[in-house]
């Protein structure tokens, strides 16, 4: 298997003014690009890997040989993190999840507003560079959680259905260190609708 970086279902400054073109076409174009470059060149002469779905490989980075486990994990993490980051955001985003999502979301965090301090607080406190994540555990329940790096939830058990990326790579230019800034402006593009979809493709 030869991964390839997927098109964007909107174009470089389709979120502004939230997230400039710039920085859309920098972070798809090169920095994904290049996570996708190093992952195919650790998998060439794997043949056995190759031929698994990178998220088989990422629930078993233990199978995967020691002399390219750690370009595997970053690599393909990165990989993975960036496919489903481009998917939940939206020119069209932002608002209140609808649907079973949403519901499930009030239930689980009592409601929306909650629930939104709590994803910003992980995405705040990610040390260097990572991801916050809302996630699927192993009982079906909502969980929010955040990984360093390109570690990503399917590594520790956990199925992400919206994951947002806090690598300065992915703000920088328009934010510089305001984190929370972009933390606060990315919900104002969020594909509720795909986060929805993720949600049921999931649990049935």
């Amino acid at each position: 298997m030869i991964y390839t970086l997927p098109s964007l279902s909107y174009n470089f400054g389709a979120l502004e003014p939230y997230i400039d073109a710039l920085t859309m076409e920098i972070h798809h174009d090169r920095h994904h690009q290049a996570y996708i470059n190093n992952l195919n060149g650790a998998l060439k002469d794997h043949l056995g890997l190759q031929n698994k779905p990178l998220e088989e490989i990422l629930m078993e980075l233990n199978l995967v040989p020691e002399a390219i486990r750690t370009t595997v994990r970053n690599n393909g993490g990165g990989t993975y993190n960036h496919n489903l980051f481009w998917t939940v955001m939206s020119p069209k985003g932002g608002g209140m999840p609808q649907g079973t999502v949403g519901r499930a979301i009030k239930e689980r965090f009592e409601n929306f507003e909650n629930f939104q301090n709590l994803f910003n607080n992980a995405a705040k406190s990610v040390f260097g560079s990572g991801w916050a994540w809302l996630v699927i555990d192993h009982d079906g329940r909502l969980q929010i959680t955040a990984t360093a790096n390109q570690d990503c939830p399917l590594m520790f058990g956990q199925k992400p259905i919206l994951g947002l990326d806090v690598w300065e790579h992915a703000y920088y230019l328009q934010y510089q260190n305001k984190r929370p800034d972009y933390i606060n402006a990315w919900w104002h593009v969020i594909n509720w609708e795909q986060v929805n979809q993720y949600y049921h493709e999931i649990l049935g």
